[in-house]
């Protein structure tokens, strides 16, 4: 496949910046029995700093969505997945160009995180416990929808929006 930049057609794909693009990336979540692995994010990580998220990351180009997520697992945490599964696929509207498109993965695992990364800190967390933790703002959306889907339940599709107060906005679809 090649890339004609003056008419950014690639090979019979239109490719129009004007229209949408998106950074992907990477979130995952690894259960253990009645744990869930989360990330408590590095203080100076900016607005979510001090809140829990998924492990995730940037999708390098030429890197299958998969093995980026194993990668930023490896990588944040020194947990190798025993079994991933992708679980749905969220388009970030951020208000600039480009919007993020985040692949949802959840997968299984036994380890302890073996390191501590810039990133933050990777720690098993009973899920009974998450509605007193403060995390990221849409994942006591996101987990239950990942969880169905990878207990066997269909994939998501999700769209998330800002409103004129940067209100948080989440359209999730099963």
């Amino acid at each position: 496949m090649w890339l004609r930049q003056d008419s950014m057609t690639l090979e019979g794909q239109t490719v129009d910046p004007a229209r949408y693009t998106i950074v992907p990336r990477t979130l995952t979540f690894l259960t253990r029995g009645q744990e869930i692995l989360l990330m408590r994010i590095a203080p100076h990580r900016g607005a979510w700093g001090g809140h829990y998220n998924g492990v995730g990351g940037h999708i390098e180009r030429g890197e299958h969505p998969a093995n980026a997520a194993v990668r930023e697992l490896q990588e944040e945490s020194g947990i190798t997945p025993e079994s991933i599964r992708l679980c749905g696929v969220v388009i970030i509207e951020t208000r600039r160009i480009p919007g993020i498109g985040l692949y949802v993965f959840m997968g299984q695992s036994g380890a302890e995180p073996a390191r501590q990364s810039e990133e933050g800190v990777a720690t098993w967390v009973p899920l009974d416990m998450l509605p007193s933790l403060p995390l990221v703002e849409d994942l006591p959306q996101l987990i239950p929808a990942a969880m169905a889907a990878y207990q066997g339940g269909p994939a998501f599709t999700a769209r998330y929006t800002y409103d004129e107060r940067n209100q948080l906005q989440i359209d999730l679809e099963s």
